[in-house]
């Protein structure tokens, strides 16, 4: 296994955690940022106002998008696993 590959499967590791973890915390901001935005011109200044809507929004693009995350970290893993052979030589 050259050093090469290794830094490749890093790499490619690392895209997969992006594009996993991208829709979440896209909502977690957007949301976050439309309840700051409410909050700032309606003065109101309570913490689980901001926290229950990113919860929810969050759960249901969570389900939307978990089949998706799941395809994807399957074929990562077994693209992975095919490849070890070819890897260890």
């Amino acid at each position: 296994m050259t050093p090469e590959s290794v830094i490749e499967f890093g790499q490619h590791a690392l895209y997969i955690a992006m594009m996993i973890a991208a829709p979440l915390l896209l909502t977690a901001l957007a949301v976050g940022l439309l309840i700051g935005v409410i909050q700032a011109a309606t003065q109101i200044n309570e913490m689980t106002l901001s926290f229950i809507p990113k919860l929810i929004a969050m759960a249901a693009v969570g389900v939307i998008s978990g089949p998706w995350m799941l395809r994807t970290l399957v074929h990562f893993t077994r693209q992975l696993i095919e490849s070890l052979p070819s890897a260890v030589r």
